[in-house]
C-alpha cells in the first residue's frame, strides 16, 4: 500500500486490543467540525448501552474546530445514533452527535437538527434516500494511489468496474471499509471503481428520512479510519485532478410514498420541475468546488443550467429508464458535490418538494 508516515505496529497492537475491559465500554464521539470534516474524542463508561438515549452530553473546544470564538470555545455533542465498533470491537461503540451551543440552540454548523425537523414535518410521504459516495485515494504524497509519480496513467476507459492489475488500485482499503461499514450496521448497498483510477464509489440507502444523513456521515468516519491504517489518504474534493479527469459527485436517488405508486411518474415530474425552480439553492448547498466539477463534460450537466431527462447522465436530473418504463419509481440528482453535506442534501430537498418552514434556511452558509 502507501508508503506511510504512520508509525503503526499491528502485531504489537494487538496485544492490547485483545485485554479484557473489566466490563468498561469505549465510546468515540463523532461530530461534524466547521469545516465539514469530522472529529473525534473517546469516553469511558461504566456498562454497555443499547440506545442513544442512555448517553450523556459532552463537550469539545471549538475554538479548535472552527465552531466556537476562544473566549466562549466550549460547544456540546448530544448523541443522536449509536454503531457497533468495527475497529474495537465488543460492545465498544460509534457515537454520532448533534453539536449544541452553550445557550442551548443548536451550533451554526448543525444542519441535521434542522433536517430532522423537515423530515418529520414530511413523515407522512416517506422519503428514501440513496446516496453515492465518490472519493479518491491518494498516496502520502496527495497524488492519486497508483499514479505515476506527478504524472498521469493512461486515459480513462478501462477503470469503470474494472478488473486487474493497472485497472483498480486500493481495493484493500475498499473491501476493509465495506466489511467495516456492514459490522457497524450502515445501510451500505454496493461498492464499485470510478471512471477516473484510483477513484471508487460506496452507496448507503435506501434509508427513510434522517436516517441517511446518520449513515453517510459514519460511513465517511468509517472510510476515513480505515485509510489510516493503509499509510493513504482520501478525498471528497470535487475535482482532485485538473483535466479531462472525471471529477467526484454525490448522486442523490429521491423517491417518496407518492412516487413509488402506480402513475408515479407524474409525481417525479412535479418535483424535478420545483427543483429547476429552485436550481441557484440547491447549487449553494451542494457542495464547495462544484463548478470545476459540474462543466457540461465528463458525465455533468453545466452548473449554470438545469434540466432533467430519462437516462441521461448528462442531465441535472436523471430518470432511470426503468422507471420511465414502469411509471414510477424515484429520480437521481446528479448536481450534489461528494463533499456536500447528506443533511442539506436531503433537508432542502423535503424544502423544495413539499415546502419550507419557518426560521429553516439550507442555503445559508452559515446559520445566523
Amino acid at each position: 500500500m502507501a508508503e506511510s508516515t504512520t508509525v503503526s505496529n499491528t502485531q504489537n497492537l494487538m496485544k492490547y486490543m485483545s485485554l479484557d475491559q473489566r466490563g468498561a465500554v469505549l465510546a468515540e464521539y463523532i461530530w461534524i467540525d466547521g469545516t465539514n470534516g469530522l472529529r473525534t474524542k473517546t469516553k469511558t463508561l461504566s456498562k454497555p448501552v443499547k440506545d442513544h438515549k442512555e448517553l450523556p452530553e459532552w463537550n469539545f473546544d471549538g475554538s479548535s474546530t472552527g465552531q466556537a470564538p476562544g473566549d466562549n470555545s466550549d460547544v456540546y455533542i448530544r448523541p443522536c445514533a449509536i454503531f457497533p465498533d468495527p475497529f474495537r470491537g465488543g460492545d465498544n461503540i460509534l457515537v454520532l452527535t448533534e453539536t449544541w451551543d452553550p445557550d442551548g440552540t443548536p451550533n451554526k454548523f448543525n444542519y441535521r437538527h434542522e433536517a430532522v425537523r423537515l423530515m418529520e414535518a414530511n413523515a407522512k410521504h416517506e422519503p428514501w434516500f440513496g446516496l453515492e459516495q465518490e472519493y479518491t485515494i491518494l498516496g502520502a504524497d496527495g497524488w492519486p494511489y497508483g499514479w505515476p509519480k506527478m504524472g498521469y496513467p493512461a486515459p480513462q476507459g478501462p477503470y469503470y468496474c474494472g478488473v486487474g492489475t493497472g485497472k483498480v488500485f486500493c481495493r484493500d482499503i475498499v473491501e476493509a471499509h465495506y466489511k467495516a461499514c456492514l459490522y457497524a450496521g450502515i445501510k451500505i448497498s454496493g461498492v464499485n471503481a470510478e471512471v477516473m483510477p484510483s477513484q471508487w464509489e460506496f452507496q448507503v440507502g435506501p434509508c427513510e428520512g434522517i436516517e441517511l444523513g446518520d449513515h453517510l456521515w459514519v460511513a465517511r468516519y468509517l472510510l476515513y479510519r480505515v485509510a489510516e491504517e493503509f499509510g493513504a489518504k482520501i478525498t471528497i474534493e470535487p475535482k482532485p485532478v485538473k483535466g479531462n479527469w472525471n471529477g467526484t459527485g454525490l448522486h442523490t436517488n429521491v423517491s417518496t410514498a407518492e412516487m413509488r405508486r402506480d402513475g408515479g411518474m407524474k409525481a417525479i415530474e412535479d418535483a424535478c420541475k420545483k427543483l429547476g425552480e429552485r436550481h441557484e439553492e440547491h447549487i449553494l448547498v451542494y457542495g464547495e468546488g462544484n463548478a470545476e466539477r459540474m462543466t457540461g463534460e465528463n458525465e455533468t450537466a453545466a452548473i449554470d443550467k438545469f434540466d432533467y431527462g430519462i437516462a441521461n447522465r448528462g442531465a441535472s436530473i436523471r430518470i432511470p429508464r426503468q422507471c420511465a418504463r414502469e411509471g414510477k419509481g424515484y429520480f437521481e440528482d446528479r448536481r450534489p458535490a461528494s463533499n456536500a453535506d447528506p443533511y442539506r442534501i436531503t433537508g432542502i430537498m423535503m424544502e423544495t418538494i413539499f415546502g419550507g418552514m419557518e426560521n429553516l434556511d439550507f442555503t445559508k452558509t452559515e446559520k445566523n
